[in-house]
């Protein structure tokens, strides 16, 4: 088993844009670079997705970071050069990969199991080759994004359970033949799910599967209460005897309304995710306050995970505050998705800064837990 300390995480892939964009972060009234203030908060790593190819064929980025390559190993050697570890997420998708879309990128378009299979082979290993070659080595490795419904749709598609297990596994091999002490994540959304984890994983160790670690998106306003979450990572902890970390996790700290930081009018956003609705899920109310009492007792329950097999978070997009020009999609990104734009960041009523950039109260619990 591969040793992996207390992990303070940070989901920060959207900060580039959020800069570019006029972002600035604060705390206690001091400005400052909001890596380093998450790091006087105990933050040791960060985690960083990668789209293959985030733009249009006439070369329109599709938004939401821009998450290439480019970015991937800008944002990598900056918190490398902070003392951050970091985690790779590898989506194997152009944009958005999540349980309801897995869209194959555009370039292995027209492949079959075999040609798929061997395309997330090169793809994984040119991507660690090059992030070696900037002096950006990941930490750990995330092979596919929410995995819960697969991955390349439609020929990886629960309950493809064959072409899943071959397409996961030629991004493990690259892995470990690129470098055998880089531990592995599989990741799964919906956290509090047990019958999901157990059927998905039996089916993936049935096969062979070959992982280190298991990932767990928790949000509480889609994924049950923290006691779903805390009775599936003591089932699964025993269950397969990996180490689990939650890969996904955030909770908001209000409902304003954030449109009109991103000058946004009424009717030309989607409204935050965190909506009244989503709110009377959660058992702990969106104010500063709850979001800190929320961050205190989610962090417990992972510490008494059985076995200590319990081993830290990442909050995600921690620092994605309202800007103009920053949201989920640009025009190309939501045709390429298939959903309605435009919208707006959708998360920032979510980060661990307020919409002005001021650290908020969740950020001393994670210290000082």
């Amino acid at each position: 088993m591969k040793n992996i300390s207390w992990i303070r995480g940070f989901d920060i892939t959207s900060l580039l844009e959020t800069e570019k964009n006029g972002a600035r972060f604060y705390d206690g009234g001091a400005q400052g670079d909001a890596l380093n203030i998450l790091k006087s908060y105990g933050g040791n790593w960060v985690r960083l997705r990668l789209w293959n190819d985030p733009y249009s064929e006439t070369g329109e980025p599709y938004g939401a970071g821009d998450c290439d390559e480019k970015t991937l190993i800008t944002l990598a050697k900056r918190a490398k050069g902070l003392g951050y570890k970091w985690l790779l997420d590898l989506h194997y998708s152009d944009f958005w990969a999540d349980p309801g879309k897995q869209i194959v990128p555009k370039a292995w378009r027209g492949l079959d199991a075999d040609g798929l299979e061997a395309a997330v082979g090169v793809y994984t290993t040119a991507v660690l080759e090059k992030l070696h070659d900037a002096g950006a080595d990941p930490d750990m490795v995330q092979v596919g994004n929410e995995l819960s419904n697969g991955l390349l749709w439609p020929l990886g598609k629960v309950p493809e359970w064959d072409n899943i297990f071959r397409f996961i596994m030629a991004g493990v091999r690259s892995v470990r033949e690129f470098n055998p002490d880089i531990p592995i994540m599989i990741h799964l959304d919906n956290g509090g799910n047990n019958e999901l984890y157990r059927t998905w994983f039996d089916n993936f160790k049935f096969r062979g599967g070959d992982w280190d670690v298991i990932g767990l998106s928790y949000y509480p306003f889609w994924h049950g209460g923290l006691d779903d979450l805390k009775n599936n990572m003591n089932d699964i902890a025993l269950r397969y005897g990996k180490p689990l970390i939650i890969a996904e996790v955030s909770m908001g700290y209000t409902l304003e309304d954030y449109a009109s930081y991103e000058k946004l009018s009424a009717d030309n956003r989607k409204g935050a995710a965190a909506s009244e609705k989503l709110a009377a899920n959660v058992e702990f109310p969106m104010t500063r306050e709850g979001q800190a009492d929320f961050t205190k007792a989610f962090i417990n329950v992972v510490k008494q995970v059985p076995n200590g097999l319990g081993r830290g978070f990442f909050w995600w997009e921690a620092a994605w505050i309202p800007t103009p020009g920053s949201g989920w999609a640009n025009k190309a990104g939501w045709e390429y998705v298939g959903e309605k734009g435009p919208g707006g960041n959708e998360w920032a009523n979510q980060a661990l800064f307020d919409y002005d950039g001021s650290a908020l109260p969740a950020l001393k619990v994670i210290r000082d837990l």
